[in-house]
């Protein structure tokens, strides 16, 4: 059997009853690393389960899957994930490949920032498609996640932002160099997500994200130090949001007054996002 099991977005102590049982009857525990973080390390994770955990990074999952589905259809593995499986990242892929081998798959669910991010204050069922911003390189800024923006804001709907990170990725001369190395991790932060739509916005001229927009920007969801600060693009640009992961909100003008007296409690402002949430609601 693979167990794909998702670990909730904070320690080890996030795991679920049943993802721990499935975890210590395991014979081999993967950690996929590179999509998401928890804010404790491998080590934390093998101390809390009993159990050696092995690291899985891009190449493995993507290039060398079967290595972890070797003899899955003997014994017991399971494949973990930050957040859940079939949240802000899929792994149908592991899946569909699992399938193809015969072996027998069971997801175990838990917390991810797509439902979490409900703790900004913003109703689930008001949220539009989710987009992800990347960073920019000297040679390449994406902004097709624009249309997406546009589309959400058009019938009023808010759009949550997962920004980029990157995790044993190689530099454009290592990499063409064959070199087997490899840049620190970085993990986008929602001020360079602002900055990044900013410049996209002065470009494309539609008014989704001018320097009045309404946002919310969310650090470290779920865990104990989760920072949630509201307030214009222009606000949010200069405030200091603490280390990974950080998401951003955009909010839609189909904001319910209860939306509204929530975040509150976060603004930088309060008065001044009285006056934005008024410009909304005129929408």
């Amino acid at each position: 059997m693979l167990y794909i099991i998702g670990l909730g977005l904070s320690d080890e102590t996030d795991i679920t009853v049943k993802g721990l049982k499935a975890v210590k009857g395991c014979e081999r525990v993967y950690l996929e690393a590179y999509t998401s973080i928890l804010t404790v390390g491998k080590e934390k994770l093998e101390e809390y389960y009993g159990k050696s955990v092995i690291i899985a990074d891009r190449e493995m999952v993507e290039s060398d899957s079967d290595s972890i589905l070797a003899n899955a259809d003997k014994v017991d593995v399971c494949f973990l994930v930050v957040g859940d499986p079939y949240g802000a990242t899929t792994h149908t892929d592991l899946v569909i490949r699992a399938r193809e081998l015969g072996v027998p798959v069971q997801v175990i669910h838990n917390a991810s920032i797509m439902n979490a991010a409900g703790a900004c204050g913003l109703q689930l069922y008001n949220f539009g498609q989710t987009i992800s911003i990347v960073f920019f390189t000297d040679t390449w800024r994406p902004d097709s996640f624009y249309d997406r923006i546009a589309e959400n804001k058009a019938i009023g709907l808010h759009t949550l932002c997962l920004l980029d990170i990157k995790v044993k990725e190689q530099s454009i001369e290592n990499l063409a160099r064959g070199r087997q190395i490899y840049e620190p991790p970085r993990y986008m932060t929602i001020n360079q997500a602002v900055e990044q739509l900013l410049e996209i916005e002065e470009n494309r001229q539609l008014g989704l994200c001018t320097p009045d927009t309404l946002a919310i920007g969310c650090a470290r969801i779920g865990t104990s130090t989760q920072k949630i600060v509201a307030g214009s693009l222009a606000e949010l640009r200069h405030v200091d949001f603490g280390g990974p992961l950080h998401s951003l909100v955009l909010a839609g003008s189909r904001m319910h007054h209860m939306e509204a007296d929530f975040i509150r409690e976060f603004a930088v402002d309060p008065n001044t996002f009285d006056d934005l949430v008024k410009k909304i609601s005129a929408k």
